[in-house]
């Protein structure tokens, strides 16, 4: 037989318990919560953007190769650095793109649950009407000559007529009433914005990886095909075959610049207006088209869109040997360095005996300052001049080594010098001819050309992302300006049964802060005492006929006391 220490003992924990973990599906679990909880999105996002800051810091190789190789050249010490951590390759790096994938999951992870519950809810009748209106924030009470059933008839008329969902509790103990309910746009809207921001994720993914930009820079007169090989950048998404891009074409007919060229303003040679009329053929065989492209009006060809992103002057210079052979005959795109249009460009020549270099400066309407410096005063081509600086040696075009088509590595030239011993300079004006010395050659500037900027991109989830951004704001105003409400409506007896009159009440709760609910409480009971009848007027006593002015028919009038 067991004792009742036995029992005691044996009822007794171990002396040493060990802890129950959370074993790896509750660690798993958990970490899910943690990703998919709205706190975690907001985050997510807010970490997001503080990552794209460096994008706008730093120039970007799938937008501006030259600029980051500038950058790499005049930041030697810190530009290695910056490139391991892909300060310049931002938005492809694989810690912004772990970042914009986590959110993509968060995001996922925590709408659909509560898109789920929201479409439940919204099959689910308004809430029961509670025991004790008076306790709610806002409550009214009236009592009205009309029979309940018809002020609750009255009640549904208005609070349907408000956009209430409403439903009928009839066994309520403490009488019939009516429980309304409208707002739901609100939650609607929330899970909306969350959804469309998912969808912009997804088009910005699917635009990563089927899309492409490239930029390429065409001159007047000359011929554009949409190839890989024609474009001086190219950015391709990861599942883009530059083998199979669309093949139509363009010629640029004509570059038509506008400047300000009013002198007594502050505005006095800014741009006005770019357009560019090309000759399109949207495939070899086709007819071709003309179409104009304008600033922010770009051209539509080939699934693509191709933007005039600038514009500046292309120099067609022909340089000669001794024995008046062609060594080069082309147009030059110069870049362009200030408002006025100064620009730069190089002329690079290979020979047999020795490379020749040219660096140029362009003024296209040449001016000198005081101290006799030529600069340009307007942006147009009114007065153009180009300086030429020329070096002999080697170009290292024979490297293998890419070089900037715009820059002149003179590592390896020596300066030419004039026949007075000092570095030659020498300026030249359209159609002028420039013999150089030492049996070098001679260089003709013969005309100026101007050159297009083009940018041609193509997004296929474009369209996608402008309808997921629109829905996403108007998810996002019916969130913020929507209230959501619940009104109950009840018809008893009046307590004191007198009249058998009816006590009205209407109780208002808002699910969040509504400084509108009182005049909505308001609002409900003054249509709902419109809607019921007028009460009868009360029966005047014959007695009393003297007080209220009206006389008898049977008494004739009293006559009064003067």
């Amino acid at each position: 037989m067991t004792t009742v220490e036995e029992r005691r003992t044996s009822a007794e924990p171990p002396s040493d318990p060990r802890p129950v973990g959370l074993g790896a599906v509750g660690w798993l679990r958990w970490t899910w919560r943690q990703l998919t909880s709205m706190r975690t999105a907001l985050l997510l996002l807010m970490l997001l953007a503080v990552l794209a800051v460096p994008g706008s810091l730093f120039p970007q190789r799938n937008i501006d190769q030259v600029a980051v190789a500038q950058y790499a050249e005049d930041n030697p010490a810190t530009a290695p650095w910056l490139d391991r951590l892909g300060l310049f390759d931002v938005y492809s790096s694989p810690w912004f793109s772990a970042v914009y994938l986590l959110l993509f999951i968060s995001l996922v992870g925590c709408v659909l649950p509560r898109t789920k519950v929201h479409l439940a809810n919204l099959r689910q009748p308004p809430p029961r009407t509670p025991a004790r209106l008076s306790r709610l924030p806002e409550h009214r009470a009236v009592a009205v000559d009309a029979a309940p059933a018809e002020v609750l008839r009255a009640a549904q008329e208005v609070l349907r007529g408000r956009r209430y969902r409403t439903a009928d509790f009839a066994d309520d103990r403490r009488g019939a009433s009516l429980a309304a309910q409208r707002g739901e746009l609100r939650e609607t809207g929330n899970l909306l914005f969350h959804l469309a921001l998912v969808g912009v994720l997804i088009a910005i993914g699917t635009g990563g990886l089927y899309g492409y930009r490239a930029q390429v820079i065409v001159q007047q007169g000359q011929a554009y095909a949409n190839q890989v090989t024609a474009y001086d950048s190219w950015d391709p998404g990861a599942l883009v075959d530059g083998a199979s891009l669309p093949p139509f074409s363009f010629t640029l007919d004509d570059l038509r610049v506008a400047f300000d060229e009013d002198s007594t303003g502050n505005q006095f040679g800014a741009p006005r207006s770019f357009s560019a009329d090309v000759t399109v053929t949207d495939a070899p065989g086709e007819a071709p088209r003309r179409e104009e492209i304008r600033v922010n009006e770009p051209l539509r060809a080939g699934g693509a869109s191709v933007y005039l992103a600038g514009n500046g002057y292309a120099p067609v210079i022909t340089v000669r040997d001794a024995a008046g052979d062609v060594l080069f005959s082309q147009g030059t795109p110069f870049l362009v360095q200030d408002a006025n249009y100064t620009s730069t460009g190089v002329v690079k020549v290979p020979g047999l005996d020795g490379d020749l270099g040219l660096q140029g400066l362009l003024l296209p309407t040449v001016s000198e300052d005081a101290a006799g410096v030529p600069f340009s005063s307007f942006p147009d081509l009114r007065d153009p001049e180009v300086l030429f600086f020329a070096y002999t040696g080697d170009l290292g075009l024979d490297d293998g080594v890419p070089q900037n088509v715009y820059e002149l590595d003179t590592s390896r030239m020596e300066r030419v010098t004039g026949t007075d011993g000092e570095p030659l300079r020498f300026a030249m004006r359209p159609g002028e001819t420039y013999e150089l010395p030492d049996g070098l050659g001679s260089v003709t500037l013969d005309r100026i050309d101007r050159y297009a900027g083009l940018t041609v991109r193509h997004d296929p989830a474009r369209g996608a992302a402008l309808v997921a951004s629109v829905l996403a704001i108007v998810g996002l105003t019916a969130s913020l300006f929507v209230p959501r409400r619940r009104l109950w409506v009840r018809a008893a007896a009046a307590g004191d049964g007198a009249g058998g009159r009816t006590l009205l009440e209407v109780g208002a709760l808002a699910r969040s802060e509504d400084h509108g609910l009182a005049a909505e409480a308001d609002a409900v009971l003054s249509a709902v005492l419109a809607r019921l009848p007028a009460p009868p007027p009360a029966a005047t006593p014959a007695g009393d006929a003297h007080q209220t002015g009206s006389t008898p028919s049977h008494q004739p009038p009293r006559q009064e006391e003067p």
